[in-house]
C-alpha cells in the first residue's frame, strides 16, 4: 500500500514539474519576421473612382502633368537600447517608434532570447540590469505575449499610454516572475 502512495505522490511531483517548467522548452525556439509598423492606408471615399480616367478621354496637357507620389510618412525613433541578459542569455535591439498619425510601437530587432512557459513583452520603471524579478515591483505596461523567440516584432503601445518614467523594454515570464532580458531605452 505505502508503494502506491508513493509512487502516486511521485507521479503528481514530475506532473506539476513538468507543468511549471515545461523542459521540452529548452530545445525549441520560434521565429517571426515582421516590417516596420506603417500607418493604415486610407479607403477610398465613397463615390470617388478608384481608377485613372482612360487616356482617351484626357487631354493632352493633363497627361504631361502626374501627380507625384506622395512621400512615405516618417517613423521617428522616440527612444532605443541593446538587450541584455537576464535569467537568460538574450540579445538583440529594443525601439519605441512614433508613426505620422502618432501611434507608438515597441519595435523588437534581431532578437534572440531562450524560449519559456508564458512569456510577454513590458516596458518598465526597473533600470535595466537590475535583479531579475525585479520588474514588477514598480510601474510596468503589458504589451502582449511574446511573438516570437528570434526575428523582429512589433507591439502597439495603447494610444493613452504614459511612457514617462518606463525606461527598459523586458521580456518577462509571467509564471515565474523573472526577466529573461532586458533592454535599457534611451
Amino acid at each position: 500500500m505505502l508503494k502506491w502512495i508513493v509512487a502516486a505522490v511521485a507521479a503528481v511531483v514530475v506532473g506539476v514539474g513538468l507543468w511549471a517548467f515545461e523542459p521540452w522548452r529548452l530545445f525549441t525556439s520560434s521565429e517571426v519576421d515582421e516590417a516596420l509598423p506603417t500607418v493604415a492606408a486610407a479607403s477610398p471615399v465613397a463615390g470617388t473612382p478608384t481608377s485613372s480616367p482612360s487616356t482617351a478621354d484626357a487631354s493632352p496637357e493633363s497627361s504631361s502633368s502626374e501627380p507625384e507620389p506622395e512621400p512615405e510618412p516618417a517613423i521617428v525613433e522616440l527612444v532605443a537600447g541593446p538587450f541584455e541578459d537576464a535569467e537568460h542569455g538574450t540579445t538583440g535591439q529594443a525601439r519605441v517608434l512614433e508613426l505620422a498619425d502618432g501611434s507608438r510601437f515597441l519595435r523588437l530587432e534581431g532578437l534572440a532570447t531562450s524560449d519559456g512557459p508564458d512569456l510577454h513583452v513590458w516596458l518598465s520603471d526597473a533600470p535595466s540590469g537590475g535583479a531579475w524579478g525585479s520588474y514588477d515591483d514598480g510601474r510596468y505596461l503589458r504589451l502582449g505575449e511574446l511573438k516570437a523567440t528570434n526575428g523582429n516584432q512589433n507591439y502597439e503601445i495603447p494610444p493613452d499610454a504614459d511612457l514617462s518614467g518606463l525606461t527598459t523594454a523586458v521580456i518577462w515570464c509571467d509564471r515565474f516572475n523573472v526577466a529573461f532580458g532586458t533592454a535599457p531605452l534611451s
